[in-house]
């Protein structure tokens, strides 16, 4: 191996553990403990799911919305602010690690709160951040929308790292505006809905669908990080909105994707927390652009157009 192929590999992980549900300042300790894990095995990028902090409000889609007031003022004020003192911890920890950092948070803005990713550099700087453009189902209730202004890939110096949350995935021209500014890496943030009742034989194939079709047509790594539910999260839930069968403990999937649209590594499914990582290499992204490059002469520019507002709204 020569060295400048040696020069384009990177190790990069997905965090697959769970939250101190609805416990903002634990789970970011407990965040910030997984980042100098990842340091110390040499992962120079760790993705965690989507809205880790303060978990997934999994309530959302089982019960009807007068029941959900008390649980959705809690989670509006276990939010966080970005940038701010939360990011800040998690940058201190990224900086110790020198790990990049994509972090899914729930974001408050005043009055409203957004799904959030948090885009932090090896050296702790805050890069930026993505707002889920369009909440999925019943996540309206509690997040607002987000804007073309945050539909953002990052020059990390490890690579071009951009990301989406969970059915922001189902949105072709939302992935190809990724897609557009070359995206090198991509972070797949996700909860786990595969113990929703209705969802236990498909959540978990439709999350590799997604995320396998967007390495093939972005000719870009995936690196898909998925919460899984603990008992605590239902415990929370059914304390603050009453007894339900709709979903249990369980579920979590994460994995490596490359741009053939093959794992890297098996998914990693269930209760266990660990780094799941993988050794990937940039200079593959060529093999599969020689065929198809869907930023290049594969997205035919002249014929199909994609238009972006990037000015914020909020």
């Amino acid at each position: 191996m020569n060295q400048d192929n040696d020069s384009r590999i990177r190790k990069v992980a997905a965090a697959h553990i769970a939250p101190v549900f609805m416990n903002t300042q634990a789970t970011i300790d407990k965040a910030c403990d997984w980042i100098r894990k990842a340091g110390e095995e040499g992962i120079q990028l760790l993705v965690f799911p989507e809205v880790f902090v303060p978990g997934f409000p999994y309530w959302l889609n089982c019960y009807a919305p007068l029941a959900q007031g008390q649980a959705n003022q809690l989670y509006l004020e276990a939010s966080i602010q970005v940038p701010g003192p939360e990011v800040n911890q998690l940058a201190e920890a990224a900086a110790e690690a020198g790990t990049v950092i994509v972090m899914g948070v729930s974001e408050r803005d005043h009055g409203t709160a957004y799904n959030t990713q948090v885009f932090i550099a090896a050296d702790g700087r805050y890069l930026g951040k993505h707002r889920k453009l369009q909440p999925t189902y019943a996540e309206r209730y509690l997040w607002g929308q987000g804007d073309g202004s945050t539909l953002t890939v990052f020059d990390t110096g490890l690579g071009k790292i951009g990301g989406l949350a969970c059915w922001e995935h189902t949105m072709n021209l939302a992935r190809q505006a990724l897609i557009m500014q070359h995206e090198e890496i991509h972070a797949a943030s996700w909860p786990s809905l595969a113990t929703l009742k209705g969802y236990t034989e498909i959540y978990d194939q439709q999350v590799d669908a997604m995320c396998r079709n967007h390495a093939l047509t972005g000719q870009c790594f995936v690196v898909v990080a998925e919460e899984m539910v603990t008992q605590e999260a239902v415990d929370w839930v059914e304390k603050h909105c009453g007894p339900q069968d709709f979903f249990t403990a369980g579920g979590g999937w994460s994995t490596i994707i490359h741009p053939w649209g093959v794992h890297m590594t098996p998914p990693h499914v269930g209760a266990e927390e660990k780094l799941v990582s993988a050794e990937i290499n940039l200079r593959d992204i060529l093999q599969v652009k020689g065929i198809v490059d869907g930023s290049g002469h594969s997205s035919r520019r002249e014929i199909l157009k994609l238009v972006v507002d990037r000015e914020p709204k909020i």
